[in-house]
């Protein structure tokens, strides 16, 4: 069950008034019998945080929070029953542009404690989550036999930790066939783990003009051209600075430029 007290603080941080504007543009609470959208919204928002797996789920979860409700701006704990109902009749589109207001705001929130960087070009984190779905409501979102999923390819900009691009392919999609028809912005840097060493994929980056962080996979072939001294004041984790060629057949043929590779110790070993 989710921290009803955690969750009030992150509904606390939502902007009702241009929510409550959104509402009245569509009137979307016209004929809400009791269960309202600002109610909805809430009820969903607590299905993914306290991932729930039923509108049961969601019912049961904030009827046992009673007495907690109202700092969420809720009357009471809405039955299985209204909760599906409005899923399936109530205009989606209002979230969706409630979505690109908070990201209005949001993204133009200072983080005081994030971690700055001497390169001036755009950081992205890449990476991608999985999402089940019922197959037989959504028997496009191929994942195994006798269950559905979709997964999401998140782009997140590291300076707003909003994201800016998301692409959502059924649950099969390898992580770095997704990254494919994600844009990217020229001169920025895609850091994402070791699913996106691609060759091919890094190759379509290079030639855009993308630099990207990638860790390597352990049986990766190369051969060493040169090592860069490494300077005095580096972090005493570094190891090794060097750049290299493939040599295996097939990476050379999708990515026959020269690479630099930085080896690093940590916890769990040489990276």
């Amino acid at each position: 069950m989710t921290n009803i007290t955690l969750f009030s603080q992150i509904i606390k941080k939502l902007d009702r008034a241009s929510f409550n504007k959104l509402v009245q543009e569509r009137q979307t609470d016209k004929h809400s019998k009791g269960f309202n959208t600002w109610t909805h919204l809430v009820s969903m928002l607590f299905c993914q945080f306290a991932k729930s797996q039923s509108v049961r789920d969601i019912s049961n979860g904030l009827r046992s929070a009673t007495g907690n409700l109202n700092h969420l701006g809720v009357q009471k704990a809405p039955s299985k029953s209204t909760v599906s109902y409005q899923n399936q009749r109530r205009d989606w589109e209002l979230f969706k542009d409630y979505y690109y207001k908070l990201l209005q705001t949001l993204g133009q929130q200072v983080y005081p404690k994030q971690v700055k960087f001497r390169i001036k070009s755009k950081i992205f984190l890449l990476d991608s989550t999985t999402i089940s779905l019922c197959l037989s409501l959504f028997d496009w979102a191929k994942y195994k036999t006798t269950k559905g999923a979709v997964k999401m390819h998140t782009l997140l900009d590291y300076n707003g930790h909003l994201p800016a691009y998301v692409n959502i392919t059924d649950g099969k999609t390898a992580d770095n066939k997704g990254a494919y028809d994600i844009p990217l912005l020229k001169q920025s840097v895609v850091v994402a783990d070791r699913f996106y060493n691609d060759f091919s994929l890094l190759n379509v980056w290079d030639s855009n003009e993308v630099f990207f962080v990638i860790r390597h996979k352990d049986n990766i072939k190369f051969k060493s051209i040169r090592e860069n001294e490494l300077p005095d004041n580096r972090h005493q984790h570094i190891l090794k600075d060097e750049i290299i060629e493939l040599t295996g057949s097939q990476s050379k043929e999708k990515y026959p430029k020269r690479l630099r590779r930085v080896a690093i110790w940590d916890d769990k070993g040489t990276l």
